[in-house]
């Protein structure tokens, strides 16, 4: 690709996510009723131009995250197949892998994988449960929802629910590290601060994925956490948040 395609592409993106010159929010501004910034700062937004330039980083991850899902593939294939069976005994009536559409870097749609931990059909009785969601902004979490089946309450405590999305990695749709990937209708409802998410790949784990009772955390200091990780991000970060996430997964520290 050539420096002039290359750039382009950059300026695409940094366009997605809202990092546009313009004018500085009045301090103080938030959104009506949530109490979150509708506006990044401009270091907020310088944070994208930067990342775009790193390319010896976001060629080192992309290796990493390509040899390191490879593995985790092979090493996790048998294992992989017997959760499946567990999924289709439980609940026969739908397939025991999942994919949903998500959004990843730059405002891009691809389907996301996952172990199947809900009903069949559950995505149409979701409606009939906003009243009962618990977080604030555009992402809808319920503790008990009924929706989720035994074998999935299991998989979701223990985030092996999410082992099917290193197919995502190495399909270059996801990054090991990296915001969580959001639903179009969540991100459609996204204020221009909380569009920074998609500045980057979306990961499988990221700081607010290995975060203790991560569903206490409110959306606003989601978007923070996601932040912090573009105002940080490197190798290094990447490596500690991963031995952090098997920590995590191992004791149902998240959960």
């Amino acid at each position: 690709m050539s420096a002039s395609c290359s750039q382009t592409a950059d300026v695409r993106c940094a366009r997605a996510v809202g990092a546009h010159e313009g004018s500085a929010p009045a301090a103080g501004d938030v959104i009506p009723g949530t109490g979150r910034p509708p506006y990044p700062t401009e270091e907020e937004r310088a944070l994208v131009s930067r990342l775009a330039v790193r390319r010896g980083y976001l060629a080192a991850k992309r290796a990493f995250d390509f040899l390191f899902s490879l593995c985790v593939v092979l090493v996790l294939l048998l294992p992989c197949l017997v959760i499946a069976l567990l999924i289709f005994i439980d609940d026969p009536e739908g397939s025991p892998l999942f994919v949903q559409r998500r959004v990843g870097r730059g405002g891009h749609v691809f389907p996301m994988f996952k172990f199947r931990t809900m009903y069949k059909d559950a995505e149409k009785h979701l409606e009939s449960l906003l009243e009962h969601n618990e977080k604030d902004g555009p992402v809808f979490k319920m503790k008990n929802d009924p929706r989720i089946t035994r074998v999935g309450r299991i998989l979701r405590k223990t985030s092996i629910d999410e082992l099917p999305q290193f197919i995502n990695v190495l399909a270059g749709h996801m990054s090991v590290v990296g915001p969580r990937p959001a639903l179009p209708a969540e991100v459609a409802q996204y204020s221009e601060r909380d569009r920074l998410r998609l500045a980057v790949k979306p990961g499988i784990t990221c700081i607010w994925q290995t975060s203790r009772n991560r569903d206490d955390i409110s959306f606003g200091q989601w978007v923070d956490l996601d932040i912090e990780y573009l105002r940080t991000c490197s190798m290094g970060t990447d490596l500690r948040l991963i031995v952090r996430t098997v920590s995590v997964v191992l004791t149902a520290e998240g959960a």
